[in-house]
């Protein structure tokens, strides 16, 4: 082989060595932001678990290996996890109203409430994601608290009539990760 092919291969060999230890250390970085954030943020709020913290976003930071995740690129995240839950727990509901033919009358009419409430939701978090991109943070935050209202009014129309939610988890993880945000924009702001 030549001294051009060894070159060649030396210098190939060393971009994969460096690309492959720039990945490593940005994704250890990632994840000692994303400890320490949830650690913090569930030390001072009880509503949040700091096992659903780093259940939740360590996949979504981690997902497409976009290099170090900030602290600011982690709160466009949780808002990201937010607007999917919402949009999904939507989505699920429709699927349950129409499966509940004829279904208890009390479900079904707290059914109709929580797809309002979560109807608007979606739209409010799309605003509060402009609201956060543009560091507008006290907007973004009372948008988002607007979201944790409508889950716990979700969850409370199925207990003040008496029957069981089948939205207990979903009204219970939006609520959760929205308080994530709300942590989250609070050590930023």
């Amino acid at each position: 082989m030549s001294s051009l092919s060894h070159s060649i291969l030396r210098f190939l060999f060393l971009f994969m060595f460096f690309s492959n230890f720039l990945i490593i250390k940005s994704s250890n970085n990632t994840l000692s932001l994303l400890y320490k954030t949830c650690k913090t943020i569930s030390d001072q709020d009880p509503n949040i678990s700091f096992n659903f913290c780093l259940t939740s976003l360590v996949p979504a930071a981690t997902k497409h290996g976009h290099g170090a995740t900030t602290l600011r690129r982690l709160g466009l995240i949780t808002i990201y996890l937010i607007r999917r839950n919402v949009s999904s727990t939507r989505h699920h509901i429709k699927n349950l109203r129409r499966n509940k033919e004829p279904g208890d009358p009390l479900v079904k009419s707290c059914l109709a409430d929580c797809l309002e409430l979560y109807s608007d939701a979606a739209l409010t978090m799309k605003q509060a994601r402009k609201d956060y991109k543009a560091r507008r943070y006290d907007d973004a935050s009372s948008m988002i608290s607007s979201v944790m209202d409508d889950c716990s009014t979700c969850e409370d129309g199925f207990k003040e009539e008496g029957v069981i939610s089948p939205l207990t988890n979903r009204n219970h993880n939006a609520f959760e990760l929205s308080a994530i945000a709300l942590s989250i924009i609070n050590m930023l702001a």
